[in-house]
């Protein structure tokens, strides 16, 4: 029974996603053809993310961890763990002030309507591919001269194995912070692994706890950031897991 309730809720995110995608769509890749008016188009952009967060029945509890403090009028990369689709909601209803860009994997473009729209506002990745692997920084270096800060979750993808905690990082946000001079804005998010897993048997509504890690200031030793990241995020997960 319990199965069949988790189904139709994950069904309920299908027609959820669909209607928001189809309302909000329009206006999104009207302003998305200008890359001056994406800030207005990043609006509509939080309202989906917003929608399918609280509409799948999620809230979250932001915890500072740090006394450090957002500066609306600076760029950033922005990293956390990955556990759950829902991790791609929480960074945009997080930012008001700051348009966010994805990194995210080429495949997603091929789904209807949403892939239309997703081409326009991420950085899309194959990762078959050296050669577009290694042109994700030219490209985030665009988006950034823009005026948009950029997400990207290091561990590179969701790991097979649900047993660990954190994958290793992949060097990609470090670099882009260090040859960019962008502060790392560090971020974990605790429960999505249980409330939203990608097994679509499993799962509950419920309040997800984003901790507010750190920012960490550009540097020249992209390895060390790497470092420190893992390390800080690690510990949170450890420490604060359900």
């Amino acid at each position: 029974m319990v199965k069949i309730l988790n189904y139709l809720w994950r069904f309920w995110l299908l027609v959820l996603a669909f209607v928001l995608t189809i309302i909000l769509g329009v206006p999104v890749y009207i302003l998305s053809f200008s890359k001056r008016h994406y800030k207005y188009a990043y609006q509509f952009i939080r309202i989906w993310c917003y929608g399918m967060f609280y509409g799948m029945g999620l809230r979250y509890e932001l915890i500072n961890l740090t006394d450090k403090k957002i500066d609306k009028n600076q760029q950033y990369v922005v990293i956390s763990n990955h556990t759950s689709i829902m991790d791609i909601m929480l960074p945009c209803i997080l930012f008001p002030n700051h348009p966010l860009c994805y990194v995210g994997k080429k495949e997603l473009v091929r789904i209807p309507i949403f892939g239309t729209i997703y081409k326009r506002i991420c950085v899309m990745v194959d990762r078959s591919s050296a050669r577009s692997r290694a042109d994700v920084y030219r490209r985030c270096a665009e988006k950034m001269e823009e005026g948009n800060s950029i997400v990207i979750f290091p561990e590179g993808g969701v790991p097979d194995d649900t047993s660990i905690i954190l994958d290793d990082f992949k060097d990609g946000a470090f670099i882009l912070s260090s040859k960019h001079q962008s502060p790392i804005a560090v971020f974990t998010f605790v429960g999505l692994k249980e409330m939203f897993p990608f097994d679509n048997s499993k799962g509950y509504p419920g309040k997800v706890k984003v901790y507010f890690n750190d920012i960490i200031e550009p540097t020249e030793f992209p390895k060390e950031s790497r470092l420190s990241s893992f390390e800080t995020i690690k510990n949170t997960l450890t420490n604060h897991s359900f």
